[in-house]
């Protein structure tokens, strides 16, 4: 795992090319601490900073082919290079390093642009060809790995992060109000847009071919519901499941460093946790985040697993304190306005894998996207369930059943859950039905927003946005499955896989692995019927009796409890300095985003009590890292003069 940069279009002088590309790597050395190298031809260049995981002695990069002609700058990991390599060397191809990077070279050079399709992976790189000068570029499935991309004087820069971006003279952070809107709406951007105003990302399962000045961008995979087959049996799909996972887990734990693993006491992670303890015969490492408040705490469970598997456990407590002061690194490092303080502890807990040695560690996420195991999912079976008998004084109550951390709905009436979640029978067909509460509930922060910027939204619309990007074939979906889309294809890239994901574990540089985003394992996933992955009001299903054995039952069969933290009551009880200097007059005034006296007044609030609303809470913690992200990229970012000539 690794950070990559470089350029194309651009006749450099060495000197001032070499200059260039060791500043954008610099910006994102901590994604490659261990080497770093460079690549320089006469209309483009290339960075990198290793993480080095495979082929630790010969996978140096910028990576050449051996005639020359091909450069690859590559951030990720090939878990069936093995496979790859075989078939290569079966036709012809030579290699001389052991690393998944040559692999992907001698890929390329066979099939083009058509060989991401063969890659089980997580990755993002750049290949330019030096006979063509063209330059290829790719993202996986899934969006684990980062890829941003700007025009500036007719040249074409990338790199893993917008950080090495603003290292290019000249190019200037500039916040981005419909990224903005999209981030209080539906918690990030809609890819390619940034937060960065002109600067773009390369979406998920996205390759693009920058030549001739110009670029081509085309979808090479998609997330597809249509094709689900009724003829297997349940015995089979459980059978299915369970040996694609296993499959998935052992090509993950491929490295030639130790591997290690997250361990959260839920299903996902516990499961992943076993199948790696069978597979790892030298002992095994787990990691997890601890809260002294019991709501988000699961260190019980934590401990129990770790106990039964006899891993080597290592946990991170994680407090309001510690979130208060890591907050400006994470919006550093997030590179975008969040939320929710989530990312906070994920950070420390990364923070805390690098201090025992390891480098790479596998995790849980991205079970309940394709097995079906958020409450959302839950919830909007209910509220069509609701539908049907609108004036039901009993069906609201189900409410209850998925929320019981939530003490507030203990106490409400069947009609105000009814008017609190949205039951109404004259939206059923809506294509984001089953995400419009989130979608309400969020958006309501932007009561924050400054005149000036709802004057420059106008009528804009994110969901609006969201809703036209979806494919063809979506309203045909069963609706789980268009939930599912929608989490698995936004939420997850957008966040779960960035936010709280790749820039929290690159910033100390570790490599999180995610077996359940095994393209396979996602498609024999999709082509589930919904009743088997949802059974009732039963998460997970299909996976819960397909691995039945692996875990202790205690813990196979325990309610969905949402990783949550500390939200705006880390910043309230003893506000750090940046904190009150965020919300001060002056401050908002020169960032202009957010109404002053309703700012002020909420910060005031906060100084009283804890908030218990989300819409206080989320706005809080919205406004505040908009902040730090001005005062840290727009206004440190800005350059004055430029000591770099950047010809076209």
């Amino acid at each position: 795992m690794c950070g990559i940069a470089g350029y194309c279009g651009a006749g450099l002088p060495p000197r001032e090319a070499r200059m260039l590309l060791t500043a954008m790597s610099a910006a994102i050395a901590h994604r490659g601490p261990d080497e770093a190298g460079i690549h320089i031809a006469d209309r483009a260049g290339m960075a990198h900073c290793r993480l080095a995981i495979i082929g630790l002695a010969d996978g140096q990069q910028p990576m050449a082919s051996a005639d020359g002609r091909l450069h690859i700058t590559y951030n990720g990991e090939i878990f069936n290079y093995l496979e790859l390599r075989q078939d290569l060397e079966s036709r012809g191809h030579h290699f001389r390093t052991k690393s998944d990077t040559e692999v992907v070279l001698h890929l390329y050079s066979d099939l083009g642009p058509a060989c991401v399709e063969k890659l089980n992976g997580d990755f993002a790189f750049a290949i330019h060809d030096t006979q063509n000068e063209r330059l290829f570029l790719a993202r996986d499935r899934f969006g684990v790995r980062p890829l941003f991309y700007t025009w500036h004087r007719g040249c074409f820069y990338f790199a893993s992060e917008i950080k090495a971006l603003l290292a290019v003279p000249g190019i200037e952070a500039h916040l981005d109000p419909l990224a903005l809107d999209q981030i209080f709406t539906l918690w990030a951007p809609i890819p390619p847009r940034t937060a960065f105003e002109g600067i773009c990302e390369l979406p998920p399962a996205h390759r693009m071919i920058v030549d001739n000045g110009a670029a081509r961008i085309q979808r090479y995979w998609d997330l597809d519901f249509s094709d689900i087959h009724h003829d297997r049996s349940e015995d089979r799909m459980r059978e299915e499941t369970r040996a694609l996972l296993e499959d998935a887990t052992r090509i993950r734990l491929r490295a030639d460093v130790q591997v290690g693993t997250y361990l959260s006491g839920g299903l996902d992670s516990s499961l992943i946790a076993a199948l790696a303890k069978r597979m790892a015969p030298a002992g095994l490492s787990s990691f997890a985040v601890t809260f002294s408040d019991p709501a988000f705490d699961e260190s019980g469970f934590q401990n129990e697993m770790a106990d039964v598997l006899g891993t080597a456990h290592h946990t991170v407590d994680c407090n309001t304190d510690e979130i208060a002061s890591v907050f400006p690194q994470v919006i550093r490092h997030a590179e975008l306005p969040i939320l929710r303080t989530g990312p906070a502890p994920l950070y420390r807990l990364s923070s805390l894998v690098r201090s025992k040695g390891i480098k790479a560690v596998l995790s849980g996420e991205g079970a309940d996207e394709i097995f079906a195991g958020y409450d959302i999912f839950k919830e909007a079976r209910i509220r069509r369930f609701c539908a049907r008998q609108s004036g039901s004084q009993l069906r609201p109550h189900l409410f209850r059943r998925i929320y019981p951390y939530l003490a507030n709905l203990k106490r409400q009436t069947p009609d105000y859950l009814a008017a609190y979640f949205g039951i109404t029978t004259d939206c059923l067909d809506d294509p984001l039905y089953s995400h419009r509460p989130r979608l309400r509930s969020t958006a309501g922060t932007k009561l924050f927003f400054s005149e000036a910027i709802k004057k420059k939204l106008g009528d804009y619309s994110a969901a609006d946005e969201l809703a036209s990007t979806l494919p063809e074939a979506f309203r045909e979906w069963h609706p789980l499955h268009q939930a599912q889309y929608l989490e698995t294809r936004f939420l997850l890239p957008g966040y779960i896989l960035s936010s709280q994901g790749d820039r929290m574990a690159m910033a100390n540089g570790i490599e999180t692995r995610f077996p359940f985003l095994d393209h396979r394992l996602v498609e024999h996933a999709a082509r589930v019927p919904a009743d088997i992955k949802l059974r009732g009001l039963r998460e997970k299903h299909l996976l819960r009796e397909a691995m039945r054995g692996t875990i202790p039952e205690r813990i196979a069969e325990r309610p969905k409890q949402p990783y949550r933290a500390p939200e705006a009551n880390a910043f309230t009880a003893k506000a750090p300095d940046y904190v009150k200097a965020a919300f001060e007059k002056t401050a908002l005034e020169e960032t202009g985003v957010f109404d002053v006296e309703k700012s002020t007044r909420l910060f005031k609030k906060s100084r009283l009590s804890n908030f218990t609303g989300f819409r206080d809470n989320a706005a809080f913690v919205g406004i505040l890292s908009t902040q730090l992200w001005s005062q840290h990229f727009a206004r440190q970012f800005r350059r004055t003069d430029e000591t770099l000539a950047v010809p076209v």
